[in-house]
């Protein structure tokens, strides 16, 4: 991948900096570029310029194509960027009530250049297309989850599934939910997300050299509510009583923890599982429970 703008001034100086200013000089040059980007944005936004608009959130955007800091430092960075990104979510919306069609935004922003801006793009897009009910939610939200597909690099993809499960987070179909009733259609798209989230965080015990185990593991674990975060989302939802938890979650669920055969995975996914569902259905599912923890890896306790 290119470097952002921010990493190409940074290069330079890095060697005769120690690990820690090195981070905190690159967190530094990402948020001044994201602060820049971000102000220009939304000048553009006052004057209803879209084009500029979207060029400014698009460079904003590049800078989470680093992989150069830390989960810690690249969390801040991506949280600067989110709460920029609102800005845009609501011109959009202001779009939609005067009379533009979602449908024509959604198209729009699959031009930008890069994949990681893009992707930003359309799903902060898509939380208004779902909203405006142009098009049902299960469809749009199976695209979204289908094209984050394009980001592999873990870190990268982490949080940009993560994005996705925030704006989607009070539009997911559900018993009583204005964008549809059948939870099931959100079922499959946690699910989804879950299932590509994990193998993200799973791929990061595997990249780099062996004597940077230890650094790569403590990395995890500094990203693993990311992963954790579809299982709440699943656990929140009304239309998920007992019998559909036993019959269309849970096997689900441990399909996956068991055949990432990864000990951390397994340990942290295990733990949420308990934690984040009702007592009355793990009664209900201790068996499978049960069975589940003679699979995993030696050293889950």
């Amino acid at each position: 991948f290119p470097a952002s703008s921010s990493q190409k001034k940074m290069a330079g100086t890095a060697e005769t900096l120690s690990p820690e200013e090195q981070q905190e000089n690159w967190l530094q040059e990402g948020k001044a570029v994201v602060k820049q980007q971000a102000f220009l944005m939304k000048r553009a936004l006052d004057n209803s310029n879209l084009k500029d608009a979207l060029k400014y959130s698009s460079n904003m955007l590049c800078e989470l194509r680093t992989g150069l800091l830390s989960p810690k430092n690249y969390y801040e960075l991506y949280m600067m960027v989110a709460d920029e990104m609102r800005h845009l979510e609501q011109y959009f919306y202001e779009e939609w009530k005067r009379g533009r069609r979602m449908v024509e935004l959604y198209e729009l922003v699959q031009h930008a250049g890069n994949i990681v801006p893009r992707l930003y793009l359309l799903i902060t897009v898509g939380s208004v297309y779902i909203r405006s009910k142009e098009a049902p939610a299960r469809d749009i939200l199976k695209d979204l989850v289908e094209m984050c597909r394009g980001v592999q690099h873990p870190m990268r993809g982490l949080f940009l599934r993560n994005f996705l499960l925030q704006c989607a987070r009070d539009k997911l179909p559900d018993s009583n939910s204005e964008y549809g009733d059948n939870v099931q259609d959100s079922v499959d798209f946690l699910m989804h997300n879950f299932a590509e989230m994990n193998k993200l965080w799973v791929r990061m015990q595997h990249q780099g050299p062996v004597r940077d185990r230890e650094r790569r593991e403590k990395e995890r674990l500094d990203l693993r509510i990311l992963v954790g975060t579809n299982l709440v989302r699943l656990s929140n939802l009304e239309g998920v009583d007992a019998d559909a938890y036993k019959a269309l979650v849970l096997p689900r669920i441990l399909e996956q923890v068991i055949n990432c055969k990864d000990q951390i995975a397994q340990q942290y996914l295990m733990e949420c599982i308990i934690q984040v569902f009702p007592d009355e259905f793990h009664l209900r599912t201790l068996d499978e429970l049960l069975e589940a923890c003679g699979q995993l890896q030696a050293g889950v306790d």
